[in-house]
């Protein structure tokens, strides 16, 4: 897997100086080297850029006057997940509070202002990584999934310094944690890189969102019901904000193997009904 050795980088801030620090940054990162292509004060701004232009980085603000960096972040994965060619976005950002819903919206990074070099080398370094998975992907034949191999196909796993090869079959979802994925077996809890936007189209139709934040292997749901929502977290039944209007109340589906709960969209909630029906039960 051969991963950019150049990034090209749109930088998003309504503040001049920290545009200037940001590019003043960029340029001694060495492993990946970043070259910005164009700046923007807006969220408007940028998106008009994009309509016209290609990049596979923004560095993108929070707290921006009109259409914030979230917004902005929402339509470049409603993009990707219509088939777009989206590029990566990092939060650059003074407001820490907003890093859970960043990483809800699939961002690669999520950086503190004042950022260090170090910390943003590694962003890069991250986002190179990612585009060469992604690359990786897009270039199997249509229709084999995510290769590697084995007859049912595997995924990659880096583990501590160990890498692991996973037959799909042996998964039970992917859940999305903040910066990372969680990868799910009946014997082990892996982490991993990546996001569920690049994986949803190359896993098939074994698998099926539930939620934006799982994608769960539709042999492994047993059960579908309400579930109550914990208010102190220890409830896997998290609601979504964005589907649910039931309060303290959700769907959530029950993991065979693990028996784990994971919380399910009520958008979603007639597409696990259609799974469960297909195992006859």
């Amino acid at each position: 897997m051969s991963v950019p050795s150049l990034l090209k980088v749109l930088l998003v801030d309504d503040e001049p100086l920290a545009r200037l620090r940001l590019r003043s940054l960029l340029e001694g990162c060495v492993d990946p080297r970043a070259e910005v292509l164009a700046e923007a004060g807006s969220a408007s701004q940028a998106q008009a850029w994009l309509r016209e232009h290609r990049c596979d980085l923004v560095l993108l603000d929070v707290q921006m006057p009109g259409p914030d960096g979230l917004q902005l972040a929402g339509a470049l994965r409603a993009q990707a997940q219509l088939g777009g060619n989206s590029p990566a976005v990092v939060f650059v950002t003074a407001h820490a509070e907003h890093a859970l819903q960043a990483f809800e919206l699939e961002a690669t990074d999520y950086l503190s202002k004042p950022v260090r070099r170090e910390r943003l080398q590694a962003a890069l370094l991250r986002v190179a990584q990612r585009l060469a998975e992604r690359a990786a992907m897009q270039a199997q034949p249509e229709g084999r999934g995510l290769p590697l191999g084995e007859p049912d196909g595997v995924i990659n796993v880096s583990d501590r310094g160990r890498l692991l090869r996973v037959p799909l079959a042996e998964v039970l979802y992917f859940k999305a944690e903040l910066k990372y994925l969680t990868l799910r077996t009946a014997t082990q809890s892996l982490v991993m890189d990546g996001s569920l936007s690049d994986l949803e189209p190359r896993l098939g139709e074994r698998f099926l969102r539930v939620h934006r934040n799982a994608l769960v292997a539709k042999a492994a749901v047993r059960e579908l019901q309400r579930h109550a929502v914990s208010h102190a977290g220890e409830d896997e039944a998290n609601s979504d904000s964005a589907d649910s209007a039931d309060g303290a109340d959700g769907w959530a589906v029950r993991i065979a193997g693990v028996n784990e709960w994971l919380a399910v969209s009520r958008r979603q909630v007639a597409a696990v009904r259609e799974a469960l029906a297909g195992q006859g039960g």
